[in-house]
């Protein structure tokens, strides 16, 4: 399998941003881990951060121990013979969602956007094990995709100011859950009770770039036994 022609850019005077891809793509997700895992060991104790996103990395690095030009160097190196990681080491998750308008004002919207049938709307989003690409927006906050064609829809022309945890939405192809309570203008179309972000998690974030995440629909007395928070919200907050 051909590797990605790579293109490195400057980002600042310790950063740089290794574009990988020009598009969203599920077919990303191998080389962009096998990546991050060869540039963790490349730069070692001189990597500060290393941000993955759909289609770049981004890394961030000390300028005690690198120069920009060794920093180039130890990416040259990291991609070297790279091929894509094994997915199979990503975790799976299950994701209990009460699909309801009262929590996802949004439903009603899908259904009439897609031409389907609110229930043939849920059946679509849930059957599909969606790939975990990067974390960010928020803490715990894990973009996923790539949805149906038929439910992609653009973002809220106006964000709302408050978002119940838990939360799930779509924006264009992704699909994601709120971990915390914060604004944002994805459409909302249910809720989980599961517990996204927390000191107490492994890596504070329940979701990890490389897992899958499955949304089973769930009632609401079963929402409610998990310890979900039923509090609807309007479309218009």
């Amino acid at each position: 399998m051909k590797a990605p022609e790579a293109r490195l850019e400057v980002a600042g005077i310790d950063s740089l941003i290794l574009r990988l891809f020009e598009h969203i793509d599920e077919a990303n997700m191998p080389w962009m881990l096998a990546a991050r895992m060869r540039l963790q060991e490349a730069f070692g104790t001189a990597l500060i951060d290393l941000v993955p996103s759909y289609t770049t990395l981004l890394l961030h690095y000390d300028l005690c121990q690198l120069d920009g030009n060794q920093a180039r160097a130890k990416v040259a190196e990291a991609l070297d013979g790279l091929q894509p990681a094994d997915l199979e080491g990503g975790r799976e998750h299950q994701l209990p969602t009460w699909y309801d308008r009262s929590v996802g004002p949004e439903l009603q919207l899908l259904s009439q956007r897609s031409g389907l049938s609110e229930a043939d709307v849920i059946e679509c989003h849930s059957r599909h094990a969606y790939q975990v690409f990067a974390l960010g927006f928020a803490p715990g906050f894990a973009f996923m995709g790539l949805v149906e064609e038929i439910l992609a829809t653009p973002r809220l022309s106006t964000p709302r100011k408050r978002i119940a945890a838990g939360s799930v939405g779509i924006a264009e192809r992704q699909t994601a859950a709120y971990p915390v309570v914060s604004p944002g203008g994805w459409n909302l179309i249910g809720r989980t009770p599961s517990r996204l972000f927390g000191s107490d998690i492994e890596g504070y974030s329940l979701l990890q770039p490389g897992d899958r995440v499955r949304f089973v629909p769930i009632d609401r007395a079963e929402f409610i036994r998990l310890g979900g928070d039923d509090s609807p919200l309007e479309a218009s907050q």
